[in-house]
């Protein structure tokens, strides 16, 4: 098996090297052939390393990163000068191709910035879009884009459609996934002029387009992929993370009330952490960074040492089935189409 070797932004997100090491210490010891470069400040990220026993273990490095980007850092200022900061570096490993993978916490906008300016989009793509999975009935959706692009062309969403396939395939197993383009109703009629002609362009495709799909059925598991902009795709992911945090608070209240709800929630134990582990946001941690020459992770800035394991997990499976590459395929194959289509 050959190695996987992926950086870690170590100081990256609310918790730095706490939360990455300790990850790390889990990556190394349940994915095979994992390879592991820890980019920040030298001497604290030794420190951890010999609190978590990684010490002596040559699966782990350190590579030093003098510089940090704030979690609310402007995009420009981070790219312009940060240039040493473990973020940059850890990009910079990747399209010197010492790494296949970058995962951080960090800034989400600096992230996007950076590897955009680092690692370039992949000829035919025209914007990167953050894509992540979301839980529901029918196994798991993907959706896209959650923020990078707060307005897009209908070539976009057509792109990000290409992009969710071809992830869906590569992560999920799904031969052929099922794609839906997010809308105010399923009806051909309704929607913008930007959303119709997206339709259009997705419908024209070799893909295996469902048609409008509406904000019930991202969790109902109505289709494999969701497409929508950055604007839209952003509301309905925190909106969802906050209603998960609200029926948690709920429940808990509730079986809290008096002894007769106590002694319910005694009964009811085995439902409620099996509700409450299918609505874990960690569980889902991880947006993969797609339409770049490069495979980078973005880890919730808040994630703990199980969430940003997660987060090195899809990196690594990225790696596996060679997502970028597979993007590249796609879109040449498509641009062809749209050729013979002109033609």
């Amino acid at each position: 098996m050959e190695p996987k070797i992926i950086a870690l932004d170590a100081m990256g997100g609310d918790h730095g090297p706490r939360v990455t090491v300790a990850a790390a210490r889990l990556a190394i010891d349940e994915i095979p052939g994992l390879e592991l470069v820890l980019v920040g400040d030298q001497r604290l990220l030794a420190v951890e390393l010999e609190t978590h026993s990684l010490g002596n273990d040559n699966r782990v490095q350190i590579h030093h990163a003098s510089q940090v980007v704030d979690m609310d850092e402007l995009p420009a200022v981070a790219l312009k000068k940060k240039k040493d900061s473990s973020m940059r570096v850890a990009i910079d490993l990747v399209k010197e191709g010492r790494v296949q993978a970058c995962v951080s916490a960090g800034n989400t906008g600096a992230l996007m910035a950076t590897s955009k300016f680092v690692l370039k989009t992949i000829q035919g793509i025209s914007r990167p879009a953050i894509c992540t999975t979301l839980p529901g009935i029918n196994g798991h959706t993907q959706m896209l884009d959650l923020g990078a692009n707060l307005e897009c062309t209908p070539e976009n969403l057509a792109e990000f459609a290409l992009m969710g396939s071809v992830l869906a395939q590569s992560v999920e197993g799904i031969k052929d996934p099922s794609v839906g383009l997010l809308n105010i109703g399923s009806e051909s009629v309704k929607g913008s002029e930007s959303v119709k002609r997206a339709s259009q362009l997705i419908s024209e495709s070799r893909l295996n387009y469902y048609g409008f799909v509406e904000g019930d059925d991202i969790y109902k598991g109505t289709v494999n992929v969701i497409v929508t902009d950055g604007f839209v795709g952003n509301v309905s992911l925190k909106t969802a993370e906050g209603l998960a945090a609200f029926i948690n608070h709920v429940l808990s209240n509730e079986f809290k009330r008096n002894w007769l709800t106590r002694l319910a929630a005694v009964c009811a134990l085995p439902v409620l952490s099996s509700v409450r582990r299918k609505l874990d946001p960690r569980r889902y941690n991880g947006a993969s960074l797609l339409g770049l020459n490069g495979i980078v992770v973005k880890s919730h800035g808040s994630a703990d040492t199980s969430s940003f394991m997660n987060a090195i997990k899809i990196a690594s499976l990225e790696i596996e089935n060679k997502v970028p590459q597979r993007i590249s395929s796609a879109i040449e194959s498509y641009m062809e189409q749209v050729g013979e289509a002109v033609t």
